[in-house]
């Protein structure tokens, strides 16, 4: 049996939005990559990710925005996971955000996001770097 531990990464739809494919082909691509992946499904608050991101001790949230509250949800997620204690998970994530807002974003300490038509294998290579740094930290 290997002593490599699997990356755990919550895969989430936060808000009112209902198109959920891009979330679903992502959580496929990163099972496939050999991540243990939890889906939470559509229409979930913030707050509900952060309990099922401790719950479940991952290492990685990764949401999924498309209804244009990004600017709300990604900082809102963030203090959570910082009130939860769990501030060293990577929050990275995707969806239709203006790049000067993923700017914004990044520069609030919002991991890497990833725009319509990214290669999944772009957010698999993000993570794994990502993950093995904190493990050489």
């Amino acid at each position: 049996m290997s002593d490599e531990r699997k990356i755990r990464v919550l895969v989430a739809k936060p808000g009112l939005d209902g198109h959920d494919r891009g979330a679903k082909v992502i959580a496929s691509s990163f099972r496939d990559a050999g991540f243990e992946v939890i889906y939470t499904g559509l229409h979930q608050t913030p707050e509900m990710i952060v309990s099922a991101a401790v719950q479940e001790d991952v290492d990685v949230v990764a949401m999924s925005v498309l209804s244009g509250a990004h600017m709300t949800l990604f900082p809102r997620v963030q203090e959570l996971l910082g009130e939860a204690g769990v501030d060293h998970v990577l929050l990275t994530g995707g969806g239709i955000i203006p790049e000067e807002d993923v700017a914004a974003l990044e520069a609030q300490g919002i991991g890497r996001l990833f725009g319509p038509g990214t290669p999944t294998s772009e957010a698999i290579a993000y993570v794994r770097e990502w993950f093995a740094a904190q493990q050489s930290a």
